[in-house]
């Protein structure tokens, strides 16, 4: 949310009586937030000793040859770091023998550059999308038509999204649907915190409750040394059970807002509640043109087509995380589907006649609209590269390597979960935190006596609990942000389902330590 952009019914600042009294602080920005994580972090990297584990073939750390060593960091070369974490966040390279990350150097990509360009090109075509009217009429006779049936539509699409995650880790995706689901949740009724909550929530879920997913529970089932489908069945019933909650939550909360928008815990924008009174107040919602309708069937194809192209079909319905691609897998990522929706914003130009010097114009536009959370994206992924060049991630691995020895099987999966969160916080990327840590505590679950799919389960668990709301993940930050909600309003408004969620899981976990 800019700072000239207040929302309407919720300025804290004002008294009962309407007028304005002493000033109170406002949560600073997501921008600011992870600059003020960017140099907490830069400052513990000095108290953190630098550490590391031994290496196998694969690159995954080696049980019990944890040792001390030098950073090989001078203090200018750490200031350097620093100065350096924006830049590093967005087109840092990894070099493939020190695996230290800077700009110049020759091995793989390790900034965001991919999801940073991917989230101006959704901006550029969801803004072209809106600039043919398609959209706002299409969402105003949806609207319409399901202005009393507004909990289902939040249930469907949240299941649907859940059913995503679970099923191939949909989380980064998500950032293209907010220019969709911000405007049908506000023309029913709601506000932008329900589509943050629908969106983020409904996708995060099922990440959390992982069953097949290959770059989640496939990336730890292969460093654990177990096949996909090992403890899928306490997998699948805690997806159930926590996706029913977490519906159950944001449906709630949907209907308190409808009910009293003052209770609002984001507040409205001038505009935004426009669009509801239009979808109630209209007995008759003008009709669709066939340019209209055309445009929408693309706008469908192109997030349907968006879908297929990165599900990793053969692992999703064989359960093998190293099967062979199917012929007509395309296995996409971020750079070819910010090519996509940038073909797709010319495409749909083009059908609407928009004409060269409006297209070009409304492309810009977009694009500068959503350069914010773009902003906010490659600062985060920063974050971590202060952290892979101090050398500090295999240290906080070796601390919980020792907290978990020698527990009751129940008791250790609880801890596993526990030790793990701070570590899912350090390092956002799931399949990375699985490499580094399953190879250490895989092997300790044998000791316990519990099943190493368990542990694979109570990770993934942690994994997808702190990225629900921790500033560092792209998909939390860079939502929040693409809503035009305040991060520290979406913390009140996650923070009682965080309670018992993490009730829920530790529940589950122990339970399946235990039984299995």
């Amino acid at each position: 949310m800019s700072a000239t952009e207040t929302p309407v019914g919720g300025d804290p600042a004002e008294g009962p009586s309407g007028e304005r009294g002493k000033r109170k602080f406002t949560f600073p920005s997501a921008l600011t937030v992870l600059a003020v994580v960017t140099v907490a972090v830069w400052l513990l990297a000095f108290l953190i000793p630098s550490g590391q584990y031994d290496r196998n073939d694969s690159g995954a750390p080696v049980e019990g040859t944890y040792h001390r060593v030098d950073s090989g960091q001078s203090f200018v070369d750490r200031l350097n770091d620093l100065f350096l974490a924006p830049v590093n966040g967005l087109y840092g390279i990894q070099d493939e023998k020190s695996g230290f990350v800077a700009p110049d150097n020759v091995g793989a990509l390790y900034g965001s550059a991919g999801v940073f360009l991917f989230v101006l090109a959704i901006g550029a075509f969801i803004t072209v999308v809106f600039a043919t009217g398609a959209l706002d009429r299409g969402i105003g006779r949806l609207a319409h038509r399901l202005r009393e049936r507004g909990a289902l539509l939040i249930a469907g699409v949240m299941v649907v999204f859940s059913v995503l995650g679970t099923v191939e880790g949909f989380a980064e995706e998500t950032l293209g649907f907010y220019g969709l689901i911000v405007p049908l949740m506000l023309a029913l009724g709601y506000d932008r915190m329900t589509a943050v909550g629908v969106i983020i929530l409904g996708a995060g879920v099922g990440v959390l409750c992982s069953t097949v997913n290959p770059f989640a529970t496939g990336v730890a089932s292969s460093a654990a040394d177990i096949s996909l489908g090992d403890g899928i069945v306490l997998r699948f019933a805690m997806w159930v059970v926590l996706t029913a909650v977490t519906v159950a939550y944001v449906i709630r909360y949907a209907a308190r807002v409808r009910r009293d928008p003052e209770r609002s815990l984001s507040g409205f924008l001038p505009g935004d509640r426009d669009r509801e009174r239009a979808a109630e107040g209209a007995s008759e919602v003008p009709e669709l043109t066939r340019l209209h309708k055309t445009v929408l069937v693309a706008t469908a194809l192109v997030f349907a087509f968006m879908i297929f192209s990165v599900v990793p079909w053969s692992s999703a319905l064989t359960g093998d995380a190293d099967a062979t691609p199917y012929g007509f897998e395309l296995g996409w990522s971020f750079p070819q589907l910010a090519a996509l929706f940038l073909c797709a914003a010319v495409l749909v130009g083009l059908v609407a006649r928009m004409g060269e010097q409006r297209l070009s114009s409304t492309i810009i536009q977009g694009a500068a609209d959503f350069v914010s959370p773009a902003l906010v994206i490659l600062l985060a992924r920063g974050v971590t590269t202060i952290m892979n060049n101090s050398k500090i991630t295999d240290t906080v691995l070796h601390s919980i390597e020792g907290v978990v020895k020698g527990t009751s099987s129940g008791l250790f999966a609880v801890i596993v979960f526990v030790v793990n969160l701070p570590l899912a916080f350090l390092i956002p990327s799931t399949s990375g935190h699985a490499t580094l840590a399953m190879p250490i505590l895989a092997p300790l679950a044998d000791f316990a006596g519990v099943p190493r799919a368990v542990v694979v389960t109570a990770w993934q668990a942690a994994s997808g609990w702190m990225n629900l709301w921790v500033p560092t993940t792209a998909v939390t930050i860079g939502g929040v942000a693409l809503a035009k909600v305040g991060y520290d309003r979406y913390l009140r408004f996650v923070w009682p389902l965080l309670a018992v969620l993490f009730l829920l899981i530790c529940g589950f976990v122990a339970l399946g330590a235990v039984l299995t």
